[in-house]
């Protein structure tokens, strides 16, 4: 694959574009607004700039791989790609609408794939005639500096691309793995405890979001699950939870928080708007707490993890390593959730959900057979 084709030029689609570059490629990044593309032009040469201000690349380097990206308005930009992303807003409607477009116009050996982090690759591929060379590809934000990327066959799709795309992927110096066509893929179903779970706690009164935030960060991992949500932003966390909730059937295990909607209703979207759980520049201050309620709060969220990473490998998401990769290098978790089961023990986290259950008696707390599985 000689040529990359981006479809899309806002933040996504320019930082697709950089690493194709960065690895060798010819790239054209296609959007209707040449606002856009002047703005990810932009966008590219400052990564680039700050990337040769920390030593990582060479002024010639920088030079090197603005040469190799141009820019158009026209989708007829892309006719002589060998792989084209799609990186514009996440509506399946008119991804379909697009891809509908792209499928007609491309060569049969044109791979176009998605780079969704939550919509099904399935519906999209089947606008396409050519449904078997649709894929997804989710890379994470920002895809220059961010490892990991998900490669998500659909039904319809050519499995032996699945490979290539790996090793194409490895060649860009990403972190792939491959993952079931199933809502959130691997890493925004399985860390979806992380955030609802904390609400739950929360709720009901039971910690405050500091102390919820340094319980967390004292296992670890390197933001508390507030200050995370603040970072990501309400109205896209929220969206994802309920979109993974929906397509789950409305499953308990990814009900969304009342709480986190009227955040969202009120604007309050995190740091970019300069509120959310806490208000900025200021951010989650550091508080006390004793340590049975700080490791209570611990083994609460983790067993919801773990369950959920147990009950994806059960289900055929994807492999355990994969699982765990994802894990570390998509969302920067402190360890990999099946390896942190296997570390605290499938018998003890077994017996946290169930205690959580015989307390609620709520199936949000369901032990999965993955997890039971596992257990002596």
């Amino acid at each position: 694959m000689k040529k990359i084709g981006i479809l899309g030029g806002g933040a996504m689609g320019a930082g697709i574009a950089q690493v194709a570059a960065q690895a060798g490629h010819d790239v054209i990044i296609v959007d209707l607004q040449s606002a856009a593309l002047e703005k990810g032009i932009q966008g590219i040469e400052i990564s680039l700039s700050k990337a040769v201000e920390k030593g990582k690349l060479t002024e010639e380097q920088k030079v090197s791989t603005l040469s190799k990206i141009q820019c158009s308005t026209e989708m007829t930009a892309f006719e002589d790609c060998e792989l084209v992303i799609e990186a514009i807003i996440e509506k399946l409607e008119i991804k379909q609408s697009v891809f509908k477009q792209l499928d007609a116009m491309l060569p049969a050996h044109c791979v176009i794939a998605s780079n969704t982090s939550s919509l099904s690759i399935t519906s999209i591929a089947a606008v396409c005639q050519h449904a078997e060379r649709i894929y997804g590809l989710h890379f994470f934000n920002p895809a220059p500096l961010m490892p990991l990327v998900e490669i998500i066959p659909a039904t319809q799709s050519k499995l032996e691309l699945a490979e290539e795309l790996k090793q194409l992927m490895l060649t860009w110096k990403k972190v792939p793995v491959i993952a079931k066509d199933w809502p959130g893929f691997i890493v925004n179903r399985v860390a979806r405890p992380y955030y609802s779970e904390a609400l739950r706690i929360h709720d009901e009164n039971i910690a405050t979001k500091q102390e919820i935030d340094n319980a967390m960060k004292a296992v670890g991992f390197k933001m508390g699950p507030f200050e995370l949500m603040d970072l990501i932003g309400h109205d896209v966390n929220y969206a994802v939870t309920e979109s993974v909730f929906t397509a789950f059937y409305f499953d308990p295990r990814f009900k969304p928080s009342l709480t986190q909607k009227k955040l969202l209703e009120a604007g309050w979207f995190g740091r970019k708007s300069g509120r959310g759980f806490y208000s900025y520049p200021e951010g989650c201050p550091e508080v006390q707490m004793e340590d049975s309620k700080k490791e209570n709060i611990q083994n609460r969220i983790l067993a919801m993890l773990i369950n959920e990473a147990c009950d994806s490998h059960y289900c055929g998401l994807a492999s355990e390593e994969d699982l765990d990769l994802a894990m570390t290098k998509g969302v920067n978790y402190p360890k990999g959730l099946i390896a942190w089961g296997k570390e605290i023990g499938f018998d003890q986290v077994g017996k946290w959900m169930h205690d959580l259950m015989l307390e609620y008696q709520d199936d949000r707390y369901r032990m999965s057979v993955g997890l039971k599985k596992r257990m002596s």
